[in-house]
């Protein structure tokens, strides 16, 4: 009976992170089709329904907007990475085909690794330091260094990634310092919004009726991407669950190639198979190791 309730609580956890997963394609499918809008604009627009939905999420819960002093550097760096992450997502989504931006975003796992360093003062293993590797190796490919010169969004994009990577790591030791998920994500929402909000008005420029539709729309994509990725760790820990996350990728790139006429070239196809393969066998190398490791001895 134990043993069935634990798998369908996987089955739900894979679930719940396949949905949050289309949710976030969904958010840059929509931010694309919004068109010429100015990119710090567009940032606020989503972060700001991603604020006030977590602001009714920390009323409901009856949450206090308390952050403890030791978790207040913390809650700054996963703003500031966090910031420089979603904006910087943002211009490779205007730029780059939508596979490329969302895999380019998805590079975040292996700088986490990274990250975690210096952050958390962990030391990775030898399979952890080889897939953040191959992850850059794929990440070339998928930039495509020519002649000497670098595509300015695609390293716009590994910024990105770079950003968010960071961001997830202070995300953690902010769980482990006890701050709970709608203040982090309310903070994080808010403060992005006050930050680019300078620059959202200096760029402002008026929006049709249908562009306002599809921000709109992108902010809704992004609840549910937000909603889902949190129910799913609830139900399954993220090392059994997070590969199913780069579904994302699959579902990004079927969007632009079906109503954008995206169509990746060999080399960027090539950065999707070795980035994916990474995941999928650092994730099978992890479960094999913990199942080793709870067999009874004999």
């Amino acid at each position: 009976m134990e043993n069935f309730s634990a798998k369908r609580s996987y089955t739900k956890g894979i679930t719940a992170i396949v949905i949050s997963a289309l949710g976030f394609a969904g958010m840059a499918f929509f931010v694309k089709l919004s068109g010429d809008v100015p990119t710090m604009q567009k940032a606020v627009f989503r972060n700001l329904v991603t604020a006030l939905f977590a602001f009714f999420m920390l009323i409901k819960a009856k949450e206090k907007f308390y952050i403890e002093p030791r978790n207040r550097w913390p809650m700054v760096g996963r703003c500031v990475c966090g910031t420089i992450g979603f904006v910087s997502n943002f211009i490779a989504i205007e730029k780059l085909p939508l596979g490329d931006a969302n895999i380019l975003q998805k590079l975040s796992p292996f700088f986490a690794i990274i990250m975690s360093i210096f952050i958390l003062r962990e030391k990775p293993n030898r399979l952890a330091v080889g897939s953040v590797i191959l992850a850059l190796i794929g990440a070339v490919f998928v930039v495509k260094p020519t002649s000497g010169l670098v595509s300015l969004p695609a390293l716009i994009g590994v910024l990105g990634g770079l950003g968010a990577g960071s961001a997830y790591t202070f995300v953690r030791r902010l769980g482990l310092g006890g701050v709970k998920g709608p203040l982090i994500i309310f903070s994080f929402s808010a403060s992005s919004v006050i930050a680019i909000l300078p620059v959202a008005i200096w760029q402002y420029r008026p929006m049709t009726p249908r562009q306002i539709g599809f921000l709109f729309l992108a902010g809704l994509c992004s609840v549910v991407g937000q909603v889902f990725v949190t129910k799913a760790y609830t139900f399954a820990p993220a090392k059994a669950i997070s590969v199913f996350d780069y579904t994302q990728v699959l579902f990004a790139a079927l969007l632009g190639f079906t109503f954008l006429g995206e169509i990746p070239d060999r080399y960027s196809i090539i950065g999707y198979v070795i980035i994916i393969a990474t995941a999928v066998g650092k994730w099978l190398l992890e479960r094999r190791r913990d199942r080793e490791l709870v067999m009874p001895q004999k």
